[in-house]
């Protein structure tokens, strides 16, 4: 089962050239789930819509309560913004939980469960997008302690371990990724653990997913892993075992760079499929 998640840097920058380019990378992954963050919609289009539609995968997406800070940094206030699922089986449940906030204005953090109607076994499958201000680790952990209670509510009825994925705005050595993993410090709900899909990947291999070599960067940034999946124990079997994680869309596509961010791309064990 491939996994991603992908930051899309919104309706910044070159976006109509850019989406076409996102579009180019996640054809060549052929996913079975995705998770979206900076996801735009505007005029009766949707960005998650129109992906789903060229990939022929099903989609669904959450749109902050709070986009106006986001809209003051674009200059336009009538595009809206949120987080969304594509998914190769049909999406049978979903839920959404707003995130804490920090001090002063609401930048309208949330988190989107999805459960996947896959085959033997449905997937309970969540994506979010915590604060970015780099200050703020307190306030992600808190964000983190809301997600995973999120997550418990929502995980059972199922072999399949739970996949969270998303933009954590965070070091894999910060407070707030050792606090949701849960097995490097006490984990933010009792008995509940979630293993960095990255720490499966080949030693060495390129993990940045913000990179000082893209152009949408400002100058002086380090690059840094800072978007992630996150998978629970496997389930029997060794279902849903990460075999391997890399990097996609670290790079131009036919002259563009598709987003600020790269994506993390993870194949599970997968899910079997019933015998006759």
């Amino acid at each position: 089962m491939r996994v991603v998640t992908w930051n899309l840097w919104w309706r910044f920058g070159p976006w109509e050239r850019r989406r076409k380019a996102i579009l180019a990378v996640l054809r060549d992954l052929r996913p079975d789930v995705v998770g979206l963050q900076e996801v735009w919609a505007c005029g009766g289009e949707n960005l998650a819509e129109w992906l789903a539609d060229e990939l022929g995968l099903y989609w669904t997406w959450a749109a902050s309560e709070a986009p106006e800070w986001w809209q003051r940094r674009l200059g336009d206030s009538t595009v809206d913004l949120g987080d969304a699922v594509l998914s190769r089986w049909p999406i049978v449940d979903r839920a959404v939980v707003r995130l804490p906030k920090p001090d002063g204005e609401d930048d309208g953090r949330l988190a989107l469960y999805t459960r996947l109607d896959a085959p033997a076994h449905p997937v309970p499958f969540f994506t979010t997008h915590l604060t970015s201000l780099t200050h703020a680790s307190a306030v992600r952990c808190e964000q983190v302690r809301v997600l995973a209670g999120f997550v418990a509510d929502h995980r059972g009825g199922t072999a399949f371990p739970p996949v969270v994925t998303g933009d954590f705005n965070a070091w894999p050595d910060s407070d707030e990724i050792r606090l949701f993993g849960g097995y490097k410090t006490a984990p933010a709900v009792p008995g509940q653990v979630f293993l960095d899909a990255w720490e499966y990947a080949a030693p060495g291999a390129p993990a940045a997913t913000w990179i000082a070599a893209n152009p949408y960067i400002k100058p002086g940034n380090p690059d840094v892993r800072i978007d992630y999946i996150h998978v629970g124990p496997p389930g029997p079997d060794a279902l849903g075992h990460v075999r391997s994680v890399h990097r996609a869309g670290d790079g131009p596509v036919d002259g563009v760079w598709p987003s600020d961010h790269a994506a993390v791309v993870a194949d599970l064990a997968p899910v079997p499929v019933p015998r006759p």
